[in-house]
């Protein structure tokens, strides 16, 4: 499919606390850059404008808007954030993408895929990658823990955002005010079809230390990272 005939937004979730890196870790310098703002960039490869949704009491710096075009500050919780920005895109745009501020590695490719899968009785889009490893389904709790199944790993993805929507479609699936660990749960939740594009291995989520060393080599290694 094509892009969509009006324009493209934007929203980069950018409002975590960042409890398990040792602090907001979307501000943490790369290459040069913030995180927040490598992941800003690679959103407007597609997008025409784009909102960032940051902590409460965090605003643009002196120096801009961590390349955005609006700043708005988020909720308690991913899916509130997201809330608060989706209230700022118009209602005539058609499509809206959906990027964690964490990912700053996420290829332009993966941003117009997401985008051009979305149309007709696609309502949503994101990235997925094959899981390599054996899934367990396991039971109880602590050192109680068993298995109680393993799933087929032919059947499963690892998913990533970019996640592209109709915009009409996630403002519906954003009304239940319900909670999810990313949007094209609740769009699947109202029963609609949500198609899988390939990802991307390097689309670096950085949530330790560690991944954010990993997202540095990946730099290191040359612009063609990001191409």
């Amino acid at each position: 499919m094509a892009r969509p005939s009006g324009p493209v937004w934007a929203v980069v979730v950018a409002a975590g606390s960042g409890r398990r890196f040792g602090g907001p870790k979307q501000f943490s310098p790369l290459g040069g850059r913030l995180v927040v703002e490598w992941s800003v960039a690679a959103a407007r490869s597609v997008a025409d404008k784009v909102v960032v949704v940051v902590p409460e009491g965090v605003g643009p710096r002196p120096e801009g808007s961590f390349g955005a075009d609006l700043v708005v500050p988020g909720g308690p919780t991913r899916s509130a954030s997201v809330r608060q920005g989706l209230s700022e895109v118009p209602a005539d745009v058609p499509v809206v993408v959906v990027h964690d501020a964490v990912r700053p590695l996420a290829r332009p490719r993966l941003f117009h895929d997401v985008v051009a899968a979305v149309g007709g009785e696609v309502a949503g889009a994101l990235c997925g990658v094959p899981v390599v490893d054996t899934v367990k389904r396991v039971v109880g709790s602590g050192a109680l823990v068993t298995v109680a199944g393993t799933l087929d790993r032919a059947e499963l993805v690892a998913v990533q955002t970019p996640q592209a929507f109709r915009t009409d479609v996630l403002r519906r699936a954003h009304g239940t005010s319900g909670e999810a660990t990313d949007d094209a749960a609740l769009v699947e939740a109202l029963g609609a079809t949500v198609r899988v594009v390939p990802g991307d291995p390097d689309n670096v989520k950085v949530t330790t230390p560690a991944d954010l060393v990993r997202a540095e080599l990946l730099l290191a290694a040359g612009p063609e990272v990001l191409g």
